[in-house]
């Protein structure tokens, strides 16, 4: 089981890696879009989403895809059509979108963290499911198509591999030092000596990338330590946002979202960690000042 995981997750970080330091804005935005479509439809299983709905849930994700994929073109157009020249200087409205997500990722890890059980006792009615699925993986795939296209190839490789080496850091101190569960109710297996080893590596992992930075640049010391908190603060969302996924699981009696991925289960389990943390690291970039 162990080799099975590793030997696909090192292809897909192949792939991920060709993606993001290869292919052009256009077709990387076009890859992230067909995974998140594929999550989107394992979201639309687990929350019992049926017949032609979940056709329309995929294109309600759609739409919005393609036209923040053209926001610069639309607002182009629509100088032209309504002779609205000002229009063009509200191409950084869409910066803000980044608020929503931020605070419901944030307030989704203090409910789990506080309280477990009563958020596995929530019970929403389709509706309002079917809006978190399309509010949480369009946000992760705006900001990270947003993060590649604006800070460019090394800052998203960073996230990615953060993520990742913060997974693998929870898996491995779990199983060697971990006694404490972390939330027992929702996910028995995560530990906290798991979270303490995935939040030590992204120090690690933070402190050698703004060292790169650092040496470009210059050293700003008060941006090294928001770079550091920063790459801290995604890591422990990134936790939360995997044990978000494992409550709307649980709901459902289902220990994976899908079979698509050998060792893994589906794209969502695979992406889980990634949809929370991006929207929290993205602000945190903006707010930082860094650039590409």
């Amino acid at each position: 089981m162990l080799l099975t995981r590793i030997i696909t997750a090192s292809i897909l970080a192949s792939l991920i890696a060709v993606a993001v330091f290869v292919l052009p804005l256009e077709y990387f935005s076009l890859i992230m879009g067909l995974i998140t479509l594929l999550a989107a439809w394992e979201w639309s299983n687990l929350v019992g989403i049926e017949s032609y709905k979940k056709g329309l849930f995929l294109f309600s994700l759609l739409v919005p895809m393609i036209g923040l994929q053209f926001w610069t073109q639309l607002l182009e157009l629509l100088a032209q059509l309504a002779d609205w020249t000002d229009v063009r200087e509200h191409s950084g409205i869409l910066e803000w979108f980044v608020i929503g997500p931020v605070l419901f990722w944030l307030t989704i890890m203090i409910l789990i963290r506080n309280k477990p059980a009563d958020i596995l006792s929530i019970e929403l009615r389709l509706k309002y499911k079917a809006f978190i699925g399309w509010f949480i993986l369009l946000g992760a795939w705006m900001f990270l198509t947003r993060l590649r296209a604006f800070y460019g190839p090394e800052m998203t490789m960073y996230f990615l591999v953060l993520i990742w080496l913060a997974d693998i850091a929870a898996y491995f101190s779990g199983k060697k030092w971990g006694v404490t569960k972390l939330a027992p109710e929702i996910s028995p297996g995560k530990t906290l000596a798991g979270m303490y080893g995935a939040l030590i590596v992204s120090l690690i992992a933070g402190a050698v990338f703004i060292g790169y930075y650092g040496y470009r640049d210059g050293f700003v010391w008060t941006r090294v330590f928001d770079f550091l908190l920063l790459s801290v603060l995604t890591v422990l969302v990134s936790i939360y946002g995997d044990l978000f996924i494992s409550v709307v699981k649980r709901k459902v009696g289902a220990k994976d979202s899908g079979t698509l991925l050998p060792g893994h289960g589906g794209v969502l389990d695979r992406i889980d960690s990634l949809i929370a943390a991006i929207p929290v690291f993205y602000a945190g970039i903006i707010l930082i000042g860094l650039e590409s």
